[in-house]
């Protein structure tokens, strides 16, 4: 039986909202490689990894939620996701890999994605895409450009694409 995590302060994407952002990404992802910066449950790197991914790194620095993510890997056999318990900021300032695909779905209140779009910018493939949730608007600037964008009660998504 699969564990989710009982971690304070998780915020899952919600199953329509992950439903619309597959819809927009396509219903296959076969070869391509995929980072999970917030991953919490997982729910979003599963999805990815069960829609043919080549890798899904994901990140998650809380213990609770790291192990039920652990825990759920070993037991699907989900080789492709690789785990990292690290904080967000610490594994971008190691990791160099560029993605087709990153979603960011940090924790609400506490000004993430005007920090971590700059640094996003270097981890994008050509031709990538990255879906960011949050609790406000996303605008076009400083070469994002927001394609497609949704709100479902305080959640706001977007889907952009970096063109500098």
């Amino acid at each position: 039986m699969l564990r989710f995590p009982d971690a304070e302060g998780l915020r899952p994407t919600p199953d329509r909202v992950r439903q619309t952002l597959f819809n927009w990404l396509g219903q296959e992802l076969h070869g391509k490689h995929c980072l999970d910066l917030f991953a919490g449950s997982g729910a979003l790197a599963f999805e990815a990894a069960s829609r043919g991914a080549a890798s899904v790194t994901a990140v998650e620095q809380n213990r609770a939620a790291g192990r039920a993510l652990s825990d759920n890997i070993a037991m699907l056999r989900a080789h492709q996701i690789q785990l990292w318990p690290v904080d967000a900021l610490e594994f971008l300032a190691q990791d160099a890999e560029r993605y087709d695909i990153i979603f960011l779905d940090p924790p609400f209140g506490q000004n993430w994605l005007p920090r971590l779009l700059p640094l996003m910018r270097d981890r994008l493939a050509a031709d990538g895409a990255l879906y960011a949730e949050g609790e406000l608007p996303l605008q076009d600037g400083d070469g994002w450009q927001v394609v497609k964008s949704g709100k479902a009660g305080a959640v706001r998504y977007h889907l952009l694409k970096y063109a500098p």
